[in-house]
């Protein structure tokens, strides 16, 4: 039966490719001998990148870190171009630890825009524009704003949060502080300015004197 079946493979073999048997695996062994030798020349680097890249992946992400209360600015260092920081980013002032995420926020990703910023209103309006990368979320309509919230609630469930944003202290909110020992000051010069003096040393003189020119007069009389 085998031998019948090499007879066969032999004749299709002739039939086809006009070679004889040995011939034709010769040109087969050389020619997978070939693809084998070029393949070496780039399948290693490739394979080990990929193997790289997968083993960083798979590396345990360290514990989120409190952050606390800190400024727009001090977030920004956290925008993932320090692979030693945490990746943050902020919604309505809350700050969460999306480094779990780093794919999608960090370096390259199609959020990365958002990452070390907060991106409220960027969110609600699903916006890449940089003018909308701002915690502002004045003015927008109920529907972004019920994007919004649903963006809160997934990284509420998602991330850990670890800090909040520092809101900046207003100049008019300073200055009553700082002006009210003025105007205390000013409300008591006129206080006293408006009440009238009594007893004052020429109004009891000018009443003295208009007392005695009654009685001079009787004596001139």
């Amino acid at each position: 039966m085998a031998l019948q079946v090499w007879e066969t493979l032999k004749e299709a073999i002739v039939a086809y490719t006009g070679l004889s048997p040995s011939t034709f695996f010769t040109v087969l062994a050389l020619g997978l001998a070939f693809y084998y030798l070029i393949s070496s020349f780039f399948g290693p680097s490739d394979y080990g990148t990929h193997t790289r890249d997968l083993g960083e992946q798979l590396q345990p992400l360290p514990p989120p870190v409190q952050v606390g209360e800190v400024s727009e600015d001090e977030l920004k260092q956290y925008d993932g171009s320090d692979p030693e920081k945490p990746l943050l980013m902020a919604i309505k002032g809350q700050i969460y630890d999306v480094s779990q995420s780093r794919m999608f926020y960090g370096p390259g990703g199609p959020y990365a825009l958002f990452a070390g910023k907060d991106a409220s209103r960027a969110l609600a309006k699903m916006s890449f524009e940089e003018k909308d990368l701002t915690g502002d979320i004045s003015g927008l309509g109920p529907f972004e704003l019920e994007a919004l919230q649903d963006w809160e609630y997934k990284f509420m469930s998602k991330y850990v949060k670890v800090g909040t944003i520092k809101k900046p202290v207003a100049e008019g909110d300073a200055a009553p502080a700082a002006g009210e020992p003025a105007e205390s000051s000013t409300a008591e010069v006129s206080s006293s300015s408006s009440k009238p003096a009594e007893d004052s040393p020429s109004e009891s003189h000018a009443d003295k004197a208009a007392e005695e020119t009654p009685a001079a007069a009787k004596n001139v009389e």
